[in-house]
């Protein structure tokens, strides 16, 4: 008899902007225990419509697996991931700690320390930084209206660069970044956080 697929693995849900870090982990780990699915890197800047896509996927594959972690933070969704995953039908489905991408690779204690130094900081991830183009100069029309820039950033004063990977060019793009904001810029080496210890702790759950 053919196995169903998914069967006696856990599936990641995971932001798409966090699935080179995924595979990466995945690989020097040697985590075959697990499936990795994204969902659209662009609902980045659009929060309102994870949940919605969240519950879609876990719906569309919760028959073909008994275990599903849900790799997003709260990510801007005002409770909305937790009060999915709260439900009855989502029981035992649980997600990374923190607010939002930045506090996991930071650490919950270190990232709360960053933003109590200073209130007005624009974070970058090794993604962020290789898309800020595409979801930050383009995805906020700053291309088409300059403008906005002014107005979009008034409040903020420099850029932090949560570094995963010590990358002379990612670090020089993120430089780069800062400048065209016209704002100071700080790297601060953060590695993978709580999404490695987060995703060694479903998977060591799972090998039980």
């Amino acid at each position: 008899m053919l196995q169903a697929r998914g069967q006696g693995k856990l599936l990641v849900i995971a932001c798409g902007a966090l699935a080179r870090e995924i595979v990466w982990l995945q690989k020097v780990n040697g985590w075959e225990q697990f499936d990795l699915q994204c969902l659209d890197a662009e609902l980045h800047n659009r929060p309102k419509l994870i949940p919605g896509k969240l519950r879609l996927k876990i719906e569309q594959n919760r028959k073909n697996y008994n275990h599903i972690f849900v790799a997003y933070a709260d990510c801007g969704t005002g409770g909305q991931i937790d009060a999915l995953l709260a439900e009855e039908a989502m029981r035992g489905i649980e997600r990374l700690p923190g607010a939002h991408c930045y506090s996991f690779y930071a650490g919950e204690q270190r990232f709360s320390e960053l933003a109590e130094q200073d209130l007005g900081t624009f974070y970058l991830t090794d993604f962020l930084v290789e898309h800020f183009d595409r979801l930050i100069i383009r995805g906020l029309g700053l291309d088409d209206h300059p403008e906005l820039r002014a107005q979009l950033f008034a409040n903020y004063t420099k850029v932090v660069y949560l570094s995963q990977r010590q990358d002379s060019w990612l670090e020089q793009q993120a430089k780069k970044a800062a400048e065209f904001l016209a704002l100071g810029f700080e790297v601060v080496p953060c590695g993978y956080g709580d999404l490695h210890t987060g995703l060694q702790e479903q998977v060591l759950k799972f090998s039980e």
